[in-house]
């Protein structure tokens, strides 16, 4: 396997109501710390996707990245993830080709169906048919990238000479499938470039890639690290950071029980929300030495073929608070895998 691995971290612009700051301000000093991440050698800034959260979670991802790729030069950006079934084709291909001419052809987009139903409701979308139209639509963004002129008549679009110009110089833009269930692994393995998620998935998604005819190394392989930390004093950074890595815990615990069945997880899987001590004591924070970390990377790359890590920044804690945990991350796990 390859010995080389890159690390990124994920910015959902969240402002939660115990630590509520000005939106203007959240806003300025997380587009700061991005750029001061790509001086410190971090190689990607990805931003998610969520609608009608109480604290603000990024609604606007492709707005935002472009306002990244406006303050940086060389980081890859995207999505992580978009909500595929909320967009209509032919608009996410335009806006995707324009985002990805701007910021020098850095856009690499990670996409999934999503699991919460109201989401799904308050723009109008059947639920239950979310994948099926996010098949659809996939076939529609592709073609469109690749330069084609696409008409197209299905269950959930309909479009009739569509064009975009211009086109993504590329004549694509990367795209990463995330989710856990067989149908999500098919549908990445057949329209992506690669598989976004956890690390226990990878290896039903490289069958899936052999199920299609295609080389499982052609897979191009990015994991989230939601709920990781490395840290010289592993017992401070709880003490400093838990409350934060706490309020994203229960916000996706509570969103798991609204639709627990449609995460296509395990119900030991899926977080539930619970109080600080319990969080703490819990494990889900996982909290790393560097040499710790290292060991940890080094060990995936024995067997699977992860290209790059996304780690996030806590929502709630100001970036500058922030800044001595990626710097240690920067000193001294990003040399080991350059």
């Amino acid at each position: 396997m390859n010995g080389k691995i890159s690390f990124g971290y994920l910015y959902d612009f969240r402002n939660p109501a115990r630590w509520h700051r000005p939106w203007a301000d959240v806003y300025a000093e997380t587009l700061d710390f991005i750029a001061w991440t790509e001086s410190a050698g971090f190689t990607g800034a990805w931003v998610p996707e969520h609608h009608n959260a109480s604290d603000g979670y990024m609604p606007s991802p492709l707005v935002m990245l472009a306002a990244i790729a406006a303050r940086t030069e060389t980081i890859r950006l995207g999505s992580a993830v978009a909500l595929a079934p909320l967009y209509h084709p032919v608009r996410f291909a335009e806006d995707c080709a324009i985002l990805d001419i701007v910021s020098g052809g850095r856009l690499d987009m990670a996409l999934g169906i999503g699991y919460r139903r109201r989401e799904a409701a308050a723009y109008g979308v059947d639920f239950s048919a979310r994948g099926r139209r996010t098949d659809e639509f996939l076939d529609i963004v592709t073609k469109l990238w690749a330069g084609e002129t696409v008409t197209y008549s299905g269950k959930h679009f309909t479009v009739e000479n569509a064009a975009i110009t211009p086109a993504p110089e590329r004549g694509h833009i990367p795209l990463y499938l995330g989710g856990f269930s067989d149908r999500a692994l098919e549908r990445a393995a057949r329209y992506g470039q690669g598989y976004f998620g956890n690390l226990e998935i990878v290896e039903q998604y490289r069958a899936k890639l052999r199920a299609c005819g295609k080389d499982p190394d052609s897979g191009r392989v990015r994991i989230q690290g939601t709920f990781v930390v490395v840290a010289e004093d592993p017992e401070q950074a709880m003490h400093e950071l838990g409350p934060y890595y706490h309020h994203v815990n229960n916000t996706y615990g509570e969103w798991h029980d609204e639709d627990r069945a449609a995460t296509g997880m395990a119900d030991d899987t899926v977080l539930s929300p619970m109080t600080l001590a319990e969080f703490e004591a819990s494990g889900t924070l996982t909290i790393l030495t560097p040499g710790q970390a290292v060991d940890m990377f080094r060990g995936w790359l024995t067997r699977t073929p992860v290209e790059h890590f996304m780690m996030m920044l806590p929502p709630g804690l100001p970036p500058g608070e922030f800044v001595k945990y990626a710097e240690t991350f920067a000193a001294t796990v990003i040399p080991e895998f350059s």
